[in-house]
């Protein structure tokens, strides 16, 4: 599977983060693992609600009952917030260097010159292996970089393999 996206596909929210000569050539979203664990804190907490209001309601405290659920909301609220923030989250390759975007409201482009990465490697744990996920970690010669290790990525292997096939092309490979 090639992961090769045309500059015209791009979301806006990448494009304008491209310099004029190069062109996004892998661009990605986390993988949806990335809301597992907001996803069990809605539950957890919708289950301990249950517990809590079933428990309350015998003991006639409306008030307390009123405090659970309003602590349940905003547990849905910052559920909703992680899912905004997960659908502008891209891990992008181009033709000239690796960029990760982050953040709704505060933005963060973190950026790593191709021809930089001297190192480079991706991780699957056990669960990133059953649900298709794994993280890419970089190295630029000794230098803590921004763009060290970026988890929760789909395809993995994938990726690991075009994004060497850039930093390395073969003898009849452009670039």
């Amino acid at each position: 599977m090639r992961l090769v996206t045309h500059g015209d596909s791009a979301p806006s929210s990448i494009s304008r983060y491209l310099l004029p000569h190069e062109h996004s050539v892998i661009m990605v979203r986390r993988h949806p693992a990335v809301l597992l664990r907001p996803v069990g804190e809605i539950f957890g907490g919708l289950i301990l609600a249950g517990i809590l209001s079933r428990w309350l309601s015998g003991t006639g405290s409306g008030q307390a009952m009123l405090i659970v659920w309003w602590a349940w909301l905003l547990l849905l609220v910052r559920f909703v917030w992680k899912v905004a923030e997960w659908s502008v989250d891209y891990f992008v390759v181009t033709s000239q260097r690796m960029l990760s975007t982050t953040g709704l409201i505060t933005r963060q482009v973190n950026m790593m010159p191709l021809g930089k990465v001297t190192d480079m490697r991706f991780e699957r744990s056990l669960l990133g292996r059953l649900l298709g996920y794994g993280s890419f970690i970089t190295e630029s010669a000794g230098q803590d970089q921004a763009l060290r290790q970026v988890d929760y990525l789909p395809y993995p292997e994938t990726l690991y393999l075009e994004v060497c096939q850039m930093i390395f092309p073969g003898k009849g490979d452009d670039d």
